[in-house]
């Protein structure tokens, strides 16, 4: 469920391919090819960043932990309310 592999973005990968491809077919120019590989990082950054973050199994496994606790407590309330709230009434009519 969590560990699901993210899907290319075939966009991104077509683009890069194509820039990679330019760069292994023309030769070396100082003022193109630093230019066309810094392209190809920023979109290989902008693929990468596209997924979002999974949030780990310790931290589900925590926040499961505190609704629990919240539903039990509000399970107690709900049944005993009556027994909380008639006790500090007896001890206030003595």
């Amino acid at each position: 469920m969590f560990n699901r592999k993210p899907k290319p973005n075939l966009v991104f990968d077509e683009a890069i391919n194509e820039l990679l491809a330019r760069i292994a077919k023309e030769p070396y120019d100082p003022k193109e090819t630093p230019a066309i590989v810094d392209q190809v990082t920023k979109l290989a950054k902008l693929r990468d960043d596209k997924h979002p973050k999974r949030p780990s199994p310790d931290t589900l496994i925590l926040v499961t932990g505190n609704i629990i606790g919240i539903i039990l407590i509000l399970q107690y309330e709900r049944v005993n309310v009556i027994t909380s709230r008639a006790m500090s009434f007896v001890l206030k009519l003595r």
